[in-house]
């Protein structure tokens, strides 16, 4: 080993695994990169108010209808966007929606904010019941394990898109009557359940796993001597030790989670009018893709961005945590 490389080792004895995960990731660069691309997303979204204060204009306003100052010759006699590039101008930096003349910036902006963070919920509660199933299940064994285990191969036998499709609907219907209109609240509280039904498996597989080799180790067997509960050997033995795989598996699944946001209101079970949404906006542009094809390409390539820095960042992590993993 040279001087240097010797040098480097012993800096890198002297750090806590953290501080090692650290240094690791601050050398990939396209770790780095796809970091500060979801961390500008994600404040974009929480920013959402301000940008339209400062912008002006709100994602409700018909301003093609004339409404809030806006002017009726936005849209041409077909309801088409006047101008070049779905009517992008000093005004409407994007342009303006077809039909209603809706501003399609702040579309896009609140559009994001609603699946980022919808999709960040439904997450939480995946993780969340994947840990905590995954380590019920793989520490007690037996029958515990047996029967959850047949519930998750039961729910893996479920297919997905149709399970969303089917299910949005009764799960709204259950609490609004027919002739009632649905509230945006309910409606993102519907699509959180729906996912999180689906979505627990995998990550439940993988932490079931990681703790039946876990609760053979000495330290566990010294809790159980030394009289610690179960519940506290799961809490203080076996979840720090699985924090690795949990996050890896969260930034992985954001992602996807996304994508399923966008796919229920895309087919009209999630979000709909007038609640801004990127997959409403995919449903919008797909009708009118020839007229307007500027329209789709903002939430495509916002949608497309933001997944592929999620998933390097994800494969980044992973690598920080364990670099024998990416070889």
């Amino acid at each position: 080993m040279s001087k240097d490389g010797t040098q480097e080792a012993k800096q890198a004895a002297g750090l806590s695994p953290g501080q090692l995960m650290w240094r690791r990731f601050k050398r990939d660069r396209a770790g780095v990169i796809s970091a500060i691309v979801v961390i500008f997303f994600f404040v974009i979204a929480l920013l959402a108010p301000v940008i339209k204060m400062l912008y002006g204009k709100d994602p409700y306003t018909l301003y093609g209808q004339g409404e809030g100052g806006g002017d009726i010759t936005l849209l041409d006699d077909f309801n088409m966007p006047t101008g070049s590039f779905g009517g992008a101008s000093g005004a409407h930096w994007f342009g303006i929606e077809p039909n209603l003349g809706r501003d399609v910036f702040m579309q896009l902006i609140y559009g994001m904010r609603t699946s980022i963070y919808t999709a960040l919920v439904a997450t939480i509660v995946m993780v969340f019941l994947g840990v905590l199933l995954g380590l019920v299940g793989g520490y007690f064994g037996g029958k515990i394990d047996y029967w959850l285990g047949r519930l998750t191969d039961l729910l893996l036998g479920f297919p997905s898109q149709l399970f969303f499709i089917a299910s949005m609907p009764v799960v709204t219907a259950a609490f609004v009557r027919p002739d009632e209109e649905t509230p945006t609240a309910l409606r993102a509280a519907a699509i959180v359940v729906v996912l999180s039904f689906l979505g627990w498996m995998g990550l439940s597989r993988l932490i079931r796993a990681s703790t039946l080799s876990l609760r053979e180790r000495e330290f566990v067997e010294a809790a159980k001597i030394a009289g610690a509960s179960p519940w506290r050997i799961i809490s203080k033995e076996l979840l720090p030790n699985l924090v690795t795989p949990i996050l890896v598996q969260a930034t992985l699944l954001l992602p996807s989670t996304i994508l399923s946001v966008a796919f229920l209101s895309y087919v009209g079970v999630g979000y709909v009018e007038p609640t801004p949404d990127w997959g409403r906006m995919f449903s919008i542009g797909s009708g009118i893709f020839q007229q307007d094809p500027a329209y789709m390409i903002y939430p495509g390539v916002a949608m497309v961005i933001f997944v592929v820095a999620f998933n390097l960042l994800g494969d980044s992590v992973r690598d920080a945590f364990d670099p024998k993993s990416g070889r």
